[in-house]
């Protein structure tokens, strides 16, 4: 897989800003960059943080993020020639090198609608005197009813059952409780649960 690298013409400066997003290399020393601050809003500026996918990261005053990390119309240019390009309100960088510097597919909403491909019937035609056949199963005819009793009776004798079942759990865990009356009989056992 190549990779795509950007060049930019250098800037000859004193001072040189880097872009702090993970495996971004863009410095101040190209003109065409620009580096934003983090903004203020601390709501924003935790997006920010989690989009560009740095944990536990401090931000600085110094700290910045290059222009090649925000879409192009959250971007706005400036009105006269020396004028700085600045971001819209609320901006957040989206484009990075692990999603190839493009946007995701927006998901569609559970409730909207989309054409489906149309699908090529591959069933051959079959003339009108052919015979029906019947299908496997008849969804509609009515059970038998002596089915039907056994099979009500069934249920209530596993219901009678399951409750019994019940009645008799309970009892054996009321017995069962841990308490000294358990183990009253036994100088052993007190002495060993009592040392």
């Amino acid at each position: 897989m190549k990779k795509s690298s950007f060049k930019y013409q250098r800037v000859s400066g004193t001072t040189a800003e880097y872009c702090c997003v993970p495996q971004c290399t863009a410095s101040s020393k190209f003109t065409a960059l620009r580096f934003f601050t983090f903004p203020a809003d601390v709501e924003l500026r935790r997006k920010w943080i989690v989009t560009i996918r740095r944990d536990r990261f401090t931000v600085t005053p110094h700290t910045r993020v290059c222009s090649r990390q925000f879409k192009s119309e959250d971007i706005r240019e400036p009105v006269s020639e020396k004028g700085r390009r600045l971001l819209k309100k609320g901006a957040v960088p989206l484009l990075f090198e692990w999603n190839n510097f493009s946007l995701p597919t927006p998901r569609p909403g559970v409730w909207e609608r989309r054409e489906r491909p149309a699908q090529e019937d591959d069933r051959e035609e079959t003339p009108d005197d052919a015979p029906e056949v019947p299908m496997q199963h008849d969804y509609v005819s009515a059970p038998d009813p002596a089915i039907v009793d056994l099979v009500l009776e069934e249920n209530t004798s596993l219901r009678d059952e399951n409750r019994l079942l019940r009645q008799q759990l309970e009892r054996l865990t009321l017995k069962q409780r841990f308490g000294i009356h358990r183990f009253a009989a036994s100088d052993k056992d007190i002495r060993f649960f009592t040392r």
